[in-house]
């Protein structure tokens, strides 16, 4: 099979602990757009937190995208054109946060280049680590929010969200799209848009079918794009039953795995996989 396209979650798959990408992944894909194939980076993260790494692996040169907010956003990198964006309304962003209330975790979204909560803590911060973004804590996140967001987070300590997602998504079904990307992170999209539903939006404008597509990530955020790719490649480091969907498994995020797939799936008989 010919690829023409990688998709690409970031943290704990293509990023490394340290959110660099190693040279060995970075060579591969240049490589590969080098050849025709086209990259395609797919987060939870917000737009603003993917762009970095969009320029170092000059996306915008080789026409590659970017599926932003668990695709509820893909961007072209070389118009800077925005192909799809979905949004929460107000009543949904108010109404997830009295379930966070009601539920005792955490809860943020984002305005422009901003991370909004009620409440800081040590999960929002995390997020604003990752992705550069700055944590504004508002005294009431009710009338602060007060205009469409793209996606909220409800944060927790892991035991205590697995239960919350079980919950929510059997109560908000047929409302709002319900999953983790970290397994302190919940995130809520508009009913129907995944990494998956995206990724099945773009390669429909550019011709390319879905047997022709390799998906590599490590979370329950990337189930969706995983099982609609021709090649849903899991990595080392994701947990078992995302391994037990997947059609390949790779090595870690610490270990090379984007770059081995890269290597063995894209690049042989050229390029000798170690």
């Amino acid at each position: 099979m010919t690829y023409k396209m990688i998709v690409l979650d970031l943290d704990d798959t293509l990023l490394q602990d340290d959110h660099t990408i190693s040279e060995r992944t970075k060579n591969a894909l240049m490589q590969a757009q080098e050849n025709g194939v086209k990259v395609v980076l797919a987060s939870g993260r917000p737009t603003y937190g993917m762009l970095d790494i969009a320029r170092e692996l000059k996306l915008a040169e080789y026409g590659s995208f970017i599926l932003a907010f668990n695709g509820a956003k893909i961007i072209n990198c070389k118009t800077d054109e925005e192909m799809y964006s979905s949004t929460l309304n107000t009543s949904q962003l108010h109404e997830l946060y009295h379930l966070s209330k009601r539920e005792d975790v955490g809860i943020h979204t984002y305005m422009g280049q901003e991370i909004i909560t009620e409440a800081n803590n040590q999960f929002t911060e995390i997020e604003g680590e990752i992705t550069g973004m700055p944590v504004i804590e508002v005294a009431r996140f009710v009338e602060s929010v007060n205009q469409p967001c793209v996606k909220a987070l409800m944060v927790a300590d892991p035991d205590r969200l697995i239960k919350v997602e079980k919950k929510l998504q059997q109560e908000l079904k047929g409302q709002l799209s319900v999953m983790r990307s970290k397994p302190y992170f919940l995130e809520f999209t508009e009913d129907g848009v995944t990494k998956g539903t995206s990724l099945n939006s773009l390669i429909k404008t550019l011709g390319i079918e879905r047997e022709e597509v390799i998906a590599v990530g490590d979370s329950y955020n990337d189930q969706s794009m995983l099982e609609f790719a021709g090649l849903g490649v899991a990595m080392g480091n994701a947990p078992d039953d995302i391994k037990a969907i997947a059609n390949h498994v790779t090595d870690t995020n610490m270990n090379e795995g984007v770059a081995k797939v890269v290597e063995e799936f894209i690049l042989q008989p050229t390029v000798s996989v170690i």
